[in-house]
């Protein structure tokens, strides 16, 4: 479930999802590597592997990311 009342809003995916963004907007590459970005997300707010995965998953659903070569994530805004 992405909104759920039972959970911290720090662990929702539209909190996160929005961290993500955050740091995407910051970036002036087009492209992003997964983990530099998984990097910098945790030095924002502290995530698993997984659940940045399941974020990522998300964005990418909604069309916000989309996959390139070589573990990069690309911006689609």
């Amino acid at each position: 479930m992405i909104v759920s009342g039972d959970i911290k809003p720090d662990r929702d995916l539209y909190f996160l999802g929005s961290k993500v963004i955050e740091v995407l907007i910051d970036s002036n590459d087009k492209k992003v590597d997964y983990f530099e970005l998984f990097q910098k997300v945790n030095s924002e707010i502290e995530i698993s592997l997984n659940l940045y995965t399941l974020v990522l998953d998300w964005l990418f659903i909604i069309g916000v990311i989309k996959n390139a070569e070589n573990r990069l994530i690309e911006k689609c805004f």
